[in-house]
């Protein structure tokens, strides 16, 4: 297993991660982080692939197989992009739990 990255992810990436914990394809990866976000976060076709073209690159996600009647290209999270996930989720309670330690005691 390759080392997990220790830097923070894009709001973009940490949602892609966690939309292909089921297989998704493209344009379901866009509807679905849509979804998550509460309609706040719009991704383009341009910055999705590029995306996905790096996380498959990194190990993250990979490219399922085509099945011989569809012609989307589906996804999937890797064990390495599911800790890679986990981490980032960690990481963010840490920012909340400082953040509501901080202000809650002013």
């Amino acid at each position: 297993m390759t080392k997990i990255e220790n830097t923070a992810l894009t709001e973009a990436v940490y949602y892609i991660l966690l939309s292909v914990c089921s297989p998704l394809h493209g344009y379901g990866i866009m509807q679905k982080i849509e979804a998550l976000s509460g309609g706040r976060v719009h991704l383009a076709a341009g910055t999705l692939y590029g995306a996905l073209n790096t996380m498959l690159e990194k190990g993250w996600i990979r490219a399922l197989p085509e099945e011989s009647t569809g012609r989307r290209k589906e996804y999937g999270i890797t064990g390495l992009g599911k800790a890679v996930a986990e981490n980032e989720l960690k990481r963010l309670r840490e920012l909340v739990s400082n953040g509501e330690k901080i202000l809650e005691a002013e």
